[in-house]
């Protein structure tokens, strides 16, 4: 039977959120937007909550939350800032790759670390030549004597000038295409590794967004994920992992952007009325709640498909693209609603539409969204 109730545990999760969201996150959001600073203080607030690597599991020293869970939470802390709110959700998705594919060994060692020793982790696909077509990749790994040798630039990378490890993806055979691409834990420390300069982005500012540059970098093979040449399947797994949590954070921005105009809507008269009891405006708010309660249910269902063991590669892409699309259309609105005002730094519907538009790019852009629910549909007419 279908429940769309939260639990108590949920409820209780979700409301710790919140209020960390509310107390921490928001009254900071617009200073950390100006500086385009890493919100590190916030950051290890947010361990002391337990709200990074949350869903790494208990042995390893994270919360052990399912992806449900993770959904519940990423609404909360975007609706407070989405910048500082992907400082603490990327290192469980970059933890990803290591829950799902890593040895025993390797969770001990790097998980292990990572929750207990509050180190941060970036995923590393992005390559200048590589976006959308993560099989065209051009870094890098070579065997040698029973070590590999990294080599490459990946960009766009959140976390990328302040993480502790690396999950990077190279390829050790270019003529395999996306079957040579492998996965590797590499830590910040190893000779060769460096981080490039810091992106000066127009929304997320909080974000660390830099390259990670691989000079000739080695690994023991022991930090191979996996098997090689299995990368690619473990890249779309994260995704698969990731994107509904994405999707989720986009509905909590779109859900801020639409309860700062609801108010402001409430309070701005126009004609003698206020603009809320004028039925353009009205509309405008009853599309954003609509939109916003379909882009979450969207989004629930992929985590939960994903979280059942079943495959939910459609599910993603579609919470992802409806969400990413939604929460520009949201926030636009939000700001027009506002008239110039939205239109100000002063007040907040201004940078959550800044927010937004990176949610139709990262983790693969609403184009790549829409061909992997073509390709599922196709599949899905063959079999059927």
């Amino acid at each position: 039977m279908i429940d769309f109730s939260l639990t108590a545990e949920q409820q209780a999760v979700q409301k710790m959120a919140r209020e960390f969201a509310r107390s921490e996150i928001a009254p900071a959001a617009a200073a950390y937007d100006r500086s385009g600073e890493y919100p590190r203080e916030i950051v290890q607030k947010a361990f002391d909550a337990g709200l990074v690597y949350a869903t790494v599991p208990e042995e390893y020293g994270g919360g052990g939350l399912g992806a449900l869970d993770q959904l519940i939470i990423a609404e909360e802390l975007s609706a407070g800032c989405a910048g500082i709110s992907s400082c603490i959700a990327i290192n469980s998705l970059a933890a990803i790759p290591l829950v799902l594919f890593g040895s025993e060994t390797q969770k001990k060692k790097y998980l292990g670390s990572a929750c207990n020793e509050r180190k941060l982790m970036a995923l590393c696909v992005t390559e200048p030549g590589a976006g959308s077509d993560v099989a065209a990749m051009t870094a890098t790994a070579r065997r040698v004597n029973g070590e590999y040798v990294i080599s490459g630039q990946k960009c766009f990378i959140t976390n990328g000038g302040v993480a502790d490890y690396y999950i990077v993806f190279a390829t050790v055979d270019k003529s395999r295409g996306h079957k040579g691409i492998s996965a590797f834990v590499v830590p910040r420390e190893t000779p060769g590794v460096s981080a490039g300069k810091k992106e000066d982005k127009m929304g997320q500012r909080a974000a660390n967004t830099t390259d990670v540059i691989f000079e000739e970098a080695v690994v023991p093979a022991a930090n191979l994920i996996g098997e090689e040449g299995f990368g690619f399947k473990i890249i779309m797994q994260t995704f698969n992992h990731s994107r509904p949590g994405v999707a989720a954070s986009a509905v909590g921005v779109a859900r801020a952007a639409m309860e700062y105009a609801l108010k402001y809507s409430k309070e701005r008269e126009q004609f003698g009325l206020p603009i809320f009891m004028h039925q353009a405006v009205m509309f405008m708010l009853a599309d954003m709640a609509k939109d916003i309660a379909a882009g979450r249910l969207l989004a629930w269902l992929a985590a939960w498909k994903g979280e059942r063991g079943e495959n939910n590669a459609k599910e993603a892409a579609i919470a992802k693209a409806f969400c990413g699309d939604m929460v520009m259309r949201v926030t636009t609105d939000a700001a027009q609603i506002l008239g110039g005002y939205g239109y100000i730094k002063d007040y907040p519907v201004e940078k959550l539409m800044r927010d937004a538009k990176v949610f139709q790019i990262y983790e693969g852009t609403a184009q790549i969204q829409r061909l992997l629910i073509g390709r599922a549909l196709f599949q899905e007419s063959l079999s059927g």
